[in-house]
């Protein structure tokens, strides 16, 4: 009843192809972006800010990478920390070796850093796929961080391998508060989110999705298998870099080597997997519901410790967390394998012809 296309009519192939060419859509996305931009910084507290709004966005713009490359391209990653590695620590010895070096261009250096190295890493996904590239994308992993715990160089000879990024400064604006860093985190991945819908919806994404399906055939009807996947490894990369740049520079502040541990880079793989492998939307729904995982487990064990006085033991919430975590992924690649953006979709689809039956 509300959600239908009855009566709107595209008369340009631009209004035909436009990201949302439903009007309910567009309505939707604007409210949502009005919501975040100004609804959010009004009532949010400077907790909500820094301990789930902005790892929320920094980790939804990590799994955008990581769905690039695994659910539109579909080469399987395991390396996504050891990129945001890179981009932390690029940026970071942008800022701290080029004088005068604005942020943004050393996030976006940051991000090109992530990317020739997704590319030379990518080298194994023309002649390997599935497990054992996998396998390949693992070492990446751990020859970054060996590398950045190793070379003192990357981290300023650091006697404890900590680096402690600077102030983010543009035009003279300092944002030092996390009302700022929030806004500024909103939108870099905003404009980054919609590059990567376009960039899906494009011929390169078309490609992507071919060599995906059947690479075999692709080849055959005209595209370049070397060219496509290492341009799918760059593009992942370079927003995984981004996020990593974001990582250091808004949300914590002071990052080490070891904190892009491999746990990490399962962690943004659940993300993929819950919200929905190939899905824009569904990395913003699966970040959103793994970092308020913690959160809703800590206040149920809260409640069960403080008001009904029950005695758990200690490090009973990071426990719990891994086994729903897995259980998750068992549940969802069981009864809906493109996550929770296929079951949005499907509301949608209901929408459209309630309260007929489908």
């Amino acid at each position: 009843m509300f959600y239908r296309e009855a009566g709107q009519f595209k008369a340009t192939y631009a209004e035909d192809s436009q990201i949302f060419p439903i009007r309910q859509d567009r309505i939707g996305m604007a409210i949502i972006l009005l919501v975040a931009f100004v609804a959010v910084p009004l009532f949010a507290s400077p907790y909500y800010f820094s301990a789930i709004l902005i790892p929320f966005l920094i980790f939804a713009l990590a799994t955008l990478g990581l769905n690039i490359l695994t659910g539109y391209a579909g080469q399987l990653s395991l390396g996504t920390a050891a990129f945001m590695a890179v981009g932390a620590f690029a940026s970071y010895n942008f800022m701290l070796r080029i004088d005068g070096m604005p942020i943004l261009i050393a996030f976006m250096l940051s991000g090109l850093c992530a990317a020739a190295v997704g590319i030379v890493f990518g080298l194994p996904s023309l002649r390997i796929r599935g497990f054992y590239l996998a396998a390949s994308t693992l070492a990446t992993q751990f020859f970054i961080v060996w590398c950045l715990t190793k070379i003192g160089w990357f981290t300023n000879y650091s006697s404890s391998g900590v680096i402690t990024a600077q102030q983010i400064e543009i035009l003279g604006y300092a944002f030092d508060t996390p009302m700022s860093k929030y806004l500024f985190v909103l939108i870099v991945v905003s404009v980054m989110a919609l590059l990567a819908k376009n960039m899906v919806r494009s011929n390169t994404g078309r490609s992507w999705m071919a060599i995906r399906d059947m690479d075999m055939a692709a080849e055959v009807i005209g595209f370049r298998p070397m060219r496509t996947k290492l341009l799918a490894f760059a593009v992942s990369s370079f927003y995984c870099g981004v996020a990593g740049a974001l990582y250091a520079y808004a949300y914590l502040g002071t990052v080490e080597p070891e904190g892009f541990s491999i746990e990490m880079s399962f962690r943004i793989l659940f993300m993929v997997i819950i919200g929905g492998i190939g899905s824009v939307l569904g990395s913003f729904l699966g970040s959103a519901f793994i970092v308020l995982l913690p959160t809703a487990l800590n206040v149920m064990f809260h409640f069960l410790e403080k008001d009904l006085g029950l005695e758990l033991p200690s490090g009973i919430s990071s426990s719990v967390e891994l086994m729903v975590f897995g259980a998750l992924i068992i549940f969802f690649l069981i009864v809906e394998p493109h996550g929770l953006a296929r079951l949005w979709q499907i509301g949608k689809e209901k929408l459209r012809l309630w309260p007929f039956p489908h």
